[in-house]
């Protein structure tokens, strides 16, 4: 999940993979896939960066869980 924040400042947690699209005219809009929409402070290219630094802390952590259990099995 991605921290945001809407409009008034409130901070909240998004689950990223329930985005569809997201737009700026100006404030940014994001739509998700059940037909809701929320207007967000962040703009369009930061939360895409949020949801690249997200996936990519999942991605490098199951690679090193990865390697360690390579390595723990050649060790046995």
């Amino acid at each position: 999940m991605i921290e945001l924040h809407r409009l008034n400042n409130k901070r909240f947690y998004l689950n990223h993979r329930l985005i569809e699209t997201i737009e700026e005219n100006p404030d940014t809009t994001i739509h998700l896939m059940n037909g809701q929409s929320i207007i967000v402070k962040e703009s369009a290219k930061d939360v895409q960066k949020k949801i690249i630094e997200f996936e990519r802390e999942i991605f490098v952590d199951k690679i090193i869980k990865i390697a360690y259990t390579k390595n723990q099995e050649k060790q046995s």
